[in-house]
């Protein structure tokens, strides 16, 4: 054993053991839609004389924090998302109703004088009439009331007409419930204001103290989103004009124990700096939680397993022991989710089921060039035929996986809420699977390597021997680039059927796009779609879209529905179906799915932009504009075959769009890899002849990749529901269209491209941004293009 492989080995065993005991005493952190429970995002909103900027919302993010801490959610979570959006976690809460009642009312706290009984009702906003404006929150900016005049019922239903505000809850120092034994008084709230307004609150008692008792004007009110919270009279015994000092005010009124603690903490509570609104709200039941980690767990199982069992028979005993390593990408990448403290959604274990299968690609690269190897000298050593498989293959391995960092990168930054965590999982997925293969798989066989048996019997090392498809295109050497027009006109009409599904059926975007509602039922009676309809119809609900979901599921959109009206609505179909219990609510307002949207679309254009500049800045030109063209191709096949299939297009799918990007420019890199290579040792023999041969020489790597990849996602397509099993398709679909248009689209693209390109072919034994590349295994004279021509 080298030293270098000794290093390898203790490094691998290092932080294996230390990846163990990580995965045994930490548990990980579930996002909602694992462990159930609502998540809302507010938006600040400006005032006439306040800014809804970074500090504001920090400071109406503490109030809300003290308010939810002070009602006994479990573990909540306020988080700030930009300058002026909170993200509000509730886990355990399934009622979006109750989770507005928890985060409370968000306008501003207000204190106003009693004018006197109103002369006429004030007019109610019917409900279910703007699904943004939940419980809670205010109404439409442009839309407050006349501050001069305001119109309210007090806490028993009467009609009053209010002054203008004299001052906020902002100036509410604290406020407490107390029990008083002497005197009868029984429970009542103390109020302490901050000196300026604890002079405005005696003035304002004050001018209240002038009217007769039992006079409505001798009343304040206290109204927390156009709502009296609380209208006391002014005690008897306080003269006109004298007025109650900030300090010695004291609320009472025949208080329950909750009562007098609600309403303490509602006006300690109550001062937002600034006014705010709902404009996402997403539900989950913790039993969808559930079965999401479930299925996600068989997938992984059954798809590691399979990807297991796939390369040892292809590369026998170092397919093995790759798959040991496999193994060890689990743990690893798994703990290192845990250490980090990473939120792991549903998009983010789907990511980390995906990225077992695309774990073996680094392996899968590296004994493909070491068969390559022992091919091209039949004598040479096993340890040195591996040692020079790694040399070679690391430009592909650190560009590919380059290509898909880049794509979580831009999942994670341009991305939204749980296709963020996509990102993360991903990219970690993709450094632990380097570190598995250049790591572990490098000093597991190498070990072997150095054994006499596996290095004598050439069945048994699976590397000494070529595989299958490369021994059947050697035979055939199929001349597949004579004329590449022929395959860009395949992909032009391919792309004209996609775009066809795209004008002709449309493209079904999701609520998270469009805005709006999305609520799944499950019924304890069958209900089929048509009934629902009629029922929901006859209920009010006639522009309700029905669908069936997994298991039976009922799946119900709407357009404008607040959470009143969903309870209806769920009241509704329980009539038809009995126990009807909510299993995914999804509401997004308007203004948020139309910024989605349009994020959406320049996150894909920003992937366009950034992996043609990293190709451009690693290979020629030429290569760069191809690889992208097919990038896109891939996209619009991938858009067309969901339009067809009548599939919605939601962030789901965009994260699972983003990493076919990068799988498709990850096929593309590799092959023109070879082509740089086997191009600048031969630059007087013609492209499309190094093409081919790059072609061929790479088609092994590419299928056994694929196939890594192609048994995670039937896994997660057949076992994952609904939501995964959109995900899977997406890539199922990504992955064979990216197989056929890094070979048949991109290779084509950059030899038409090259007929009119001037620039030089490549300098031999140099790569771009590179040094040379050409160690002491590598520096054969063969012609690169004879590999594999005497097997």
């Amino acid at each position: 054993m080298t030293r270098a492989t000794a290093v390898r080995a203790v490094l691998a065993v290092a932080v294996l053991l230390v990846s163990v005991y990580i995965s045994l005493t930490m548990s990980p952190r579930l996002g909602l839609d694992l462990q159930g429970g609502t998540r809302i995002v507010l938006q600040a909103r400006d005032t006439a004389t306040v800014e809804a900027d970074r500090e504001t919302t920090d400071r109406t993010l503490e109030v809300l924090r003290q308010r939810i801490d002070s009602l006994g959610v479990s573990e909540p979570t306020l988080t700030r998302s930009g300058e002026d959006r909170i993200i509000v976690e509730l886990p355990d809460v399934q009622d979006p109703r109750q989770a507005a009642e928890v985060i409370g009312r968000t306008a501003q706290l207000t204190f106003h004088p009693v004018q006197g009984p109103a002369a006429e009702e004030p007019e109610k906003k019917p409900s279910g009439s703007d699904p943004t404006a939940e419980p809670g929150s205010p109404a439409e900016p442009g839309s407050t009331p006349d501050p001069d005049r305001l119109t309210l019922p007090d806490e028993q239903g009467r009609v009053l007409d209010l002054g203008p505000s004299r001052l906020s809850g902002a100036g509410v120092e604290d406020a407490t419930a107390g029990f008083e034994a002497q005197g009868g008084a029984g429970w009542s709230v103390s109020l302490e204001f901050r000196k300026d307004a604890g002079q405005e609150w005696k003035k304002l008692t004050g001018e209240a103290a002038c009217h007769p008792a039992g006079d409505d004007r001798r009343r304040v009110a206290i109204v927390l989103d156009q709502k009296v919270i609380s209208s006391p009279q002014v005690d008897p015994s306080v003269g006109c004009g004298a007025g109650l000092p900030s300090g010695a005010t004291q609320i009472t009124g025949s208080f329950s124990a909750d009562e007098a603690r609600d309403l303490a903490l509602l006006i300690k509570g109550g001062a937002l700096p600034v006014p705010v609104e709902i404009v996402e709200q997403r539900t989950v039941g913790p039993t969808l939680g559930a079965a999401a980690i479930d299925a996600s767990a068989q997938a992984a199982l059954i798809g590691a397993a399979a990807t297991a069992l796939f390369i040892t028979i292809v590369y026998r005993l170092f397919g093995a022991l790759a798959a040991v390593a496999l193994g060890a990408y689990g743990v690893i990448s798994y703990a290192a989710l845990v250490a980090l403290g990473v939120t792991l959604t549903l998009p983010g274990l789907a990511g980390f089921v995906l990225a077992i299968g695309m774990a073996v690609d680094a392996n899968v690269l590296v004994f493909e060039r070491a068969r390559e190897e022992c091919a091209d000298r039949p004598k040479r050593s096993l340890r040195s035929a591996l040692t020079t498989g790694f040399q070679k293959a690391w430009s592909a391995v650190a560009d590919s996986n380059a290509t898909t960092l880049i794509a979580a990168g831009l999942l994670f930054f341009l991305g939204s809420g749980p296709v963020k965590g996509f990102g993360v999982t991903l990219a970690i997925g993709v450094i632990a699977s380097m570190f598995s293969a250049l790591v572990i798989a490098r000093a597991l066989t190498e070990i072997a390597a150095n054994s006499r048996f596996v290095s004598d019997y050439r069945n048994v090392n699976g590397i000494a021997r070529p595989g299958a498809v490369r021994t059947w295109l050697t035979r055939k050497d199929p001349q597949i680039f004579r004329k590449p027009v022929r395959w860009l006109v395949v992909s032009a009409a391919l792309v004209a059927v996609a775009v066809a599904g795209i004008v002709v059926r449309g493209v079904d975007l999701g609520v998270e796009f469009t805005g709006g509602r999305l609520v799944e039922y499950s019924t304890s009676r069958p209900v089929d779609v048509e009934t629902a309809r009629d029922t929901l119809a006859a209920a009010g609900f006639g522009d309700a879209e029905v669908t069936t979901a997994g298991d039976g599921d009922l799946s119900v959109r709407t357009g404008k529905l607040d959470n009143d009206g969903e309870h209806a609505l769920r009241a509704a179909l329980a009539e038809e179906g009995g126990e009807t219990t909510k299993v995914r609510d999804e509401l997004i307002g308007p203004s948020l799915g139309d910024e989605l949207r349009r994020n959406a679309l320049i996150a894909l254009g920003v992937a366009v932009a950034v992996q043609l500049a990293y190709l451009a800045v690693r290979f020629r030109w030429t290569f760069a504009v191809s690889s992208v063209a097919a990038m896109v191709h891939d996209v619009i096949l991938v858009v067309g075959a969901f339009a067809w299939l009548g599939r919605p297009v939601d962030g789901i799918f965009l994260a699972a769009l983003l990493t076919v990007i990068g799988y498709s420019v990850n096929d593309s890199v590799v092959v023109f890899d070879r082509v740089r290579e086997l191009w600048g040792a031969n630059r007087r023999t013609p492209l499309d002849t190094i093409a081919r041969r790059a072609v061929l020489q790479t088609v092994p790597r590419t299928v056994n990749t694929g196939m890594g990849a192609l048994f995670i996602l039937a896994a997660l397509a057949v076992l994952g529901g609904d939501s995964l099993a959109d995900f899977a398709l997406a890539l199922l679909i990504g992955i064979v269209v990216g197989t056929w248009s890094s070979v048949f689209t991109a290779v084509p693209g950059a030899l038409l491209l090259e007929r009119n390109a001037k620039t030089p072919p490549p300098v031999p034994g140099k790569r771009k941004g590179k040094g040379s590349t050409r160690g002491r295994a590598g520096a054969s004279r063969r012609d690169p293009l004879d590999n594999g021509a005497r097997v």
